[in-house]
């Protein structure tokens, strides 16, 4: 009978083999700078060494937010709720949206949320934000006596707060799972997601550069195409069934629920750019070198983490 790796064995495991295809690409990213940039700057090639060292940075982050168990996630993706809000609040224009909405969504929606997921009011934060808050906001917005522009005003903040609080929530929340045989390992529930989604992302634009020529909505998103993501999402469904053993589906169970949030990850994606293009602007931010900001790199994560979670909750709990 073979050895049953514990969660934490698992975890070191599968932390390992990310730290191994970093290392990969950085040495590849090394030598096309020697040889084909001979050491000089090269859009390409430095945007690419870029992207590898801020991924050593967000895997080390996590690796850290991992150790420190519940708390330390829930607290990392507090903060990655704050980043991703103040991102939205700022490309829309924060001082016309008004003091009050703005001060309602960062000093009470947002702690709220990540309380009661810590809490594990699973009921709770289940409906908070889709009910009471985006009921809660426009009386805020009225009640400040200004009506210039009043539906666009009050929209822009409860999207924000649903796609940058709601949504990306449903990360941590997935720690209040209560899974029958699946008992402290819900940290590598969210390494599965985060891995299937950010990897789906990546070889959707490996994919598109490699055979993209029609794109999926070209006023949306030119290097979006139907190559990069047919490609993109077969390649990541097929590494989120190779997972399924940090999981508590089976083969065929992790390729679908992987299959899904892909699928929702390029959704969310294209909606994010539809959002830039109306805004007109190229990242949401520049706090990730390499990658924007905030909000571009968790683009994928909106749509697809809330699904996950209820998927899960529903089918295995």
């Amino acid at each position: 009978m073979g050895t049953v790796l514990t969660p934490q064995e698992q975890a070191a495991g599968l932390f390992a083999g990310v730290g191994a295809v970093l290392l990969v690409a950085s040495l590849i990213g090394y030598v096309l700078k020697l040889s084909i940039a001979r050491g000089q700057p090269h859009g390409g090639i430095d945007n690419l060494n870029a992207r590898i060292k801020a991924w050593w940075v967000i895997v080390f982050v996590i690796g850290v937010a991992f150790l420190l168990d519940r708390p330390g996630i829930t607290l990392l993706f507090l903060f990655v709720s704050f980043a991703a809000l103040r991102e939205f609040a700022l490309q829309n224009h924060a001082p016309r949206i008004g003091p009050a909405m703005i001060g309602a969504s960062f000093v009470v929606a947002l702690p709220l949320q990540y309380a009661l997921v810590y809490a594990g009011w699973q009921v709770a934060f289940s409906i908070v934000i889709p009910i009471y808050v985006l009921a809660v906001l426009p009386v805020i917005a009225a009640a400040s006596g200004d009506t210039r522009r009043f539906v666009e005003r009050a929209t822009t903040m409860q999207w924000g707060v649903m796609i940058c609080v709601f949504c990306i929530s449903h990360v941590p929340a997935l720690l209040t799972l209560e899974i029958p045989g699946y008992e402290g390992r819900d940290l590598l529930l969210i390494a599965f997601f985060i891995l299937v989604v950010q990897s789906s992302d990546v070889l959707q634009y490996v994919w598109g550069k490699l055979l993209g020529r029609h794109p999926v909505a070209p006023a949306v998103s030119p290097s979006k195409t139907w190559e990069g993501l047919v490609g993109g999402v077969a390649s990541a469904t097929a590494l989120g069934a190779a997972l399924f053993w940090i999981t508590p589906f089976d083969s065929w169970q992790a390729a679908g629920m992987a299959f899904i949030i892909n699928v929702l990850g390029f959704c969310g994606g294209l909606v994010m750019s539809a959002i830039k293009r109306d805004r007109g602007i190229k990242d949401w931010g520049r706090m990730i070198d390499g990658h924007g900001g905030m909000l571009d790199r968790l683009d994928s994560v909106v749509f697809a983490a809330p699904v996950f979670f209820h998927l899960t909750r529903v089918g295995w709990t």
